[in-house]
């Protein structure tokens, strides 16, 4: 009877806790979404009574949301792009050739994702206002592009250390180069690695506010990150509501991308018959 006692106390204690840990999501997320259905919105959380759309409204405008998003678009998607083909350009010699130097390059790796942004932010502008590179949407994303390569590289080489050799070894057989194996064979076999690489990367990217706002300069080529903060910022009080709808359509790219290839993140390596026995 105490032992049965004792695991009762334990688990409404872990009960209790994850409870803790989903109220401290779920209620920001409830404020999000009843301030931007609420006219005279506020930091309570609250049901508007009555809701409106007025809030949505007033943002959906070109200056405040079209533009900025599109920017965005622009901006994270360019950089998620050149980061996805550079990590796994990268990892894929790392996860199949051997070498006294890869465990060291891999430290090295690991030690540049502990590097905070902030700690370089100031040579990195220097450097790009001597190469005239600031104030440049190229510059920008190449920079984001570089920032997230570290730890895309990591997660890539991981999968890729989860693709069968044997497939490699009977396409070199059948006269494939290095490069089509990697593109004919093993990409196509990591889908969900390559997907959880694309997603996390973009995420990360979308959500930076430090990097657009030292880089970029022209109010024209703002993101959305930058430009909630230029918008709100230039009126003594905040508008909650303009800034909860506005972070709602803020986040609706994100979501539609995870929704749009979710499915893929369920499936392993899909095999399929290529290897037989």
């Amino acid at each position: 009877m105490p032992t049965t006692s004792r695991r009762t106390r334990h688990r409404l204690a872990s009960d209790a806790a994850l409870l803790t840990l989903a109220a401290a999501f779920a209620i920001p997320l409830a404020w999000l979404v009843l301030a931007s259905l609420d006219a005279d919105a506020n930091l309570r959380v609250a049901s508007p009574s009555p809701a409106t759309l007025d809030n949505f409204s007033a943002v959906l405008d070109p200056e405040i949301t079209y533009r900025p998003m599109l920017n965005s678009l622009l901006l994270c998607g360019g950089a998620t792009a050149l980061t996805v083909v550079c990590a796994a350009l990268a990892a894929y010699p790392l996860s199949r050739f051997r070498s006294r130097l890869t465990r060291p390059y891999l430290l090295t790796v690991l030690f540049t994702t502990c590097l905070p942004i902030t700690a370089i932010m100031v040579p990195v502008y220097g450097l790009f206002v001597q190469v005239d590179l600031i104030d440049t949407m190229h510059g920008t994303a190449l920079f984001l592009a570089a920032s997230q390569l570290p730890f895309a590289i990591w997660l890539m080489k991981n999968f890729m250390d989860g693709v069968p050799a044997v497939l490699e070894e009977a396409a070199w057989t059948d006269g494939a180069s290095a490069f089509q194996t990697l593109t004919r064979v093993v990409l196509p076999l990591m889908g969900p690695g390559v997907t959880v690489v694309t997603i996390y990367s973009f995420i990360m990217m979308w959500g930076n506010f430090f990097v657009p706002f030292m880089l970029l300069l022209t109010p024209e080529q703002l993101p959305a990150s930058v430009s909630i903060f230029t918008f709100f910022g230039n009126y003594g009080t905040v508008a909650y509501g303009q800034l909860a709808a506005f972070s709602v359509l803020y986040s609706t790219p994100v979501i539609l991308l995870y929704v749009l290839i979710a499915r893929r993140l369920g499936g392993g390596f899909t095999l399929g018959g290529a290897v037989k026995g």
